[in-house]
């Protein structure tokens, strides 16, 4: 069955970096987009970026220019790397393969000081 491991989540001052990963198996994963979500408590989840499995990268406003995500087709992994870090960053990080109910287990992130 697709499992979706997801890693990198920690504390971290405000204008640091994470590095978030997520290993995908039972998928064949060159063929299918990719996005990162978080849930912040009180907060609806949302999409934070995504790529297709040709690469093509969105990202939401608030985090354009901060954050990058890529993917590693021979790895089935997919990277988000998120830099200059703020408080209102600070949620649940869950990877996901778009367009299906397939989610990792959500890795934490906390930007304080």
């Amino acid at each position: 069955q697709v499992q979706l491991v997801e890693s990198g989540g920690g504390l971290v001052q405000p204008g640091g970096s994470l590095r978030l990963s997520c290993a995908a198996s039972g998928i064949i994963f060159k063929i299918y987009g990719m996005g990162w979500y978080r849930q912040a408590p009180g907060k609806q989840r949302e999409l934070v970026a995504s790529i297709t499995s040709g690469s093509v990268t969105n990202y939401a406003d608030s985090v354009k220019g901060r954050f990058t995500i890529s993917r590693d087709n021979e790895k089935r992994t997919v990277t988000l790397q998120m830099n200059s870090l703020k408080p209102e960053d600070a949620a649940v990080y869950y990877c996901n393969v778009l367009g299906t109910t397939k989610w990792g287990q959500g890795t934490q992130v906390t930007v304080s000081s």
